[in-house]
């Protein structure tokens, strides 16, 4: 599987605008600078900059008025998507989401995984230690993520899935500057298989521990 691309560059300057309001920049009815300034500001063309604020009119927190400017309407938006909010979420928080869910998580697919579940980590577990063996920093981080996300939907339990999902997706370009070679992932292969076969065993006390391992050693 194709690792996703990284945020575009309206998604990049939106975050950072979404971040100066909410730290107070710019305070309500604030008109933005002009889309020049804008541009010279962030280091992108017009069509970024308009597609920027247009993600952010969209959320409620910038008012568009043609002809006149760009306004904040809202310092934070209480309808932003969980979708956005982890977009522009740091790499470290988001981890952090991951491995408590991953704990409960690990427990739930050692009582309810199936056949078809192991195959499905299995597989994914062998594309990543092929992947860090080879040196392939996108494929191993793919594969590891996969192989979680195939543990997560062993559990059975649809909304722990879809979070699970939902922060895995946002943190694999994170990631790619978080690690710069495969060493941690060579490094915890075993704890991995261990995980595995705790699942696969129905062992849910000692799926929970093995996660509370592999937590416990990544470190960044």
């Amino acid at each position: 599987m194709t690792l996703i691309n990284k945020k575009s560059l309206a998604e990049e300057v939106a975050s950072k605008l979404q971040e100066q309001i909410s730290l107070g920049h710019y305070k309500i009815n604030d008109k933005l600078p002009i889309e020049a300034e804008l541009m010279k500001s962030f280091g992108v063309g017009r069509s970024s900059i308009r597609e920027a604020t247009k993600l952010l009119a969209n959320l409620g927190l910038l008012r568009i008025q043609q002809g006149v400017g760009t306004f904040v309407q809202e310092v934070r938006s209480t309808r932003e998507p969980m979708d956005h909010r982890l977009m522009r979420a740091k790499v470290q928080d988001l981890d952090e989401v991951r491995q408590l869910l991953e704990l409960k998580i690990a427990e739930k697919a050692a009582i309810h995984r199936t056949e078809e579940d192991i195959i499905a980590m299995k597989q994914h577990l062998a594309e990543r230690i092929k992947a860090a063996n080879k040196g392939l920093i996108e494929e191993c981080i793919e594969a590891d993520i996969q192989f979680h996300i195939a543990i997560a939907e062993a559990s059975k339990n649809e909304i722990l899935a879809d979070l699970y999902k939902s922060a895995s997706i946002h943190l694999k370009a994170g990631f790619l500057h978080l690690y710069a070679d495969t060493k941690i992932f060579q490094e915890t292969y075993a704890i991995h298989e261990q995980l595995l076969d705790n699942i696969i065993a129905q062992d849910p006390k000692k799926a929970w521990n093995t996660v509370a391992k592999i937590i416990g050693h990544i470190n960044y």
